[in-house]
């Protein structure tokens, strides 16, 4: 099977010596946010998305697993989190624990269920398993419907890291961002990641020397779903409430959205992509509705002008890695 990552450079000492320069210019670029005079809500919530849609892209660009439902994971983590702190009263980092926890146990039912289907079947069961979930947060007493979880502590993590405050709160985000990030870069640079790569483009050959590729597929899966998970629980303490946005089709929409512009199959693309859209969202807030169609055009115009993406295309014109 051919998919639009075919041109990107193999691992190689060099590729990863790119990707490794790259990375720590990333870091110290967001590490001096607080000083300039970018708000740090906008960039903390664009850190969410990204670890999100970097989680989304570990199964499909590096999978070859199309899902249209880990909204479903970003949302269970994001209330399993707000109750554990609000009506548990835990602390930050159980809160969090707990978050991931609901995402991960929830990535191996439904994983279970989809992974033994491929292509649209599989996606259609993920959008489907979705879409059930939303309509039982929508009647579950612990969601509190429509309303959702509203005021949500933030609490102090450890007993002295004071999340209510911005900065303190966006290096904790930071944090997790990174940590999340490394995890998918180890991934796809190790061997597991390079069976990964075999079965997107040919199962039937992985399977012939000797793979088991549900396995394979299952635990990214798993791994992918509990990282979405993270981004879930780390987005509680930053908007303080959890609703059902976060559930819906429209969101695993979002996700897909933020891949494609930034570049599928790629290890930078997913960030860019969900800084470009938050930045869309937030700066075109007063069109309303109109923002979907706006963003239904700049889809449109990727896919048909910049089929690799945004960091896709400069990976091609500069032969690197990235």
């Amino acid at each position: 099977m051919t998919t639009i990552t075919d041109e990107i450079l193999p691992i190689t000492p060099r590729a990863m010596r790119d990707e490794m320069i790259v990375l720590v210019i990333m870091a110290a670029l967001l590490a001096i946010v607080p000083f300039t005079n970018l708000y740090p809500f906008f960039v903390m919530q664009a850190l969410c998305f990204a670890l999100l849609a970097c989680a989304f892209n570990l199964l499909i660009g590096y999978g070859g697993l199309l899902s249209f439902g880990h909204a479903m994971f970003l949302g269970t983590a994001g209330y399993c989190s707000a109750h554990a702190l609000k009506v548990w009263g835990f602390p930050p980092e159980l809160g969090i624990l707990t978050g991931v926890a609901g995402a991960f146990v929830l990535s191996l039912v439904t994983g279970y269920i989809s992974i033994r289907r491929q292509g649209i079947y599989f996606s259609m069961i993920t959008l489907a398993l979705s879409q059930l979930l939303y309509f039982v947060y929508l009647q579950t007493p612990f969601t509190h419907g429509e309303d959702g979880i509203q005021g949500i502590p933030q609490g102090k993590l450890f007993g002295l890291i004071d999340l209510s405050k911005p900065t303190t709160l966006y290096y904790v985000v930071l944090v997790g961002f990174l940590a999340g990030f490394l995890l998918i870069l180890r991934t796809i640079n190790s061997p597991f990641g390079e069976v990964l790569k075999a079965i997107r483009e040919n199962e039937p050959r992985a399977i012939s020397l000797g793979y088991k590729t549900d396995q394979y597929k299952l635990l990214a899966y798993v791994l992918s779903g509990s990282l979405a998970g993270l981004a879930g629980a780390l987005k509680v303490f930053v908007a303080q409430n959890a609703s059902l946005t976060d559930v819906h089709w429209s969101m695993s929409g979002e996700i897909v959205l933020m891949t494609l512009v930034g570049g599928l199959g790629t290890v930078f693309g997913p960030v860019v992509g969900a800084f470009v859209i938050v930045a869309m969202q937030e700066h075109l807030a007063g069109f309303g509705q109109w923002v979907q169609v706006i963003q239904g055009v700049i889809f449109v115009a990727c896919v048909l002008l910049f089929r690799r993406g945004i960091v896709g295309e400069i990976a091609r014109i500069g032969n690197r890695s990235l």
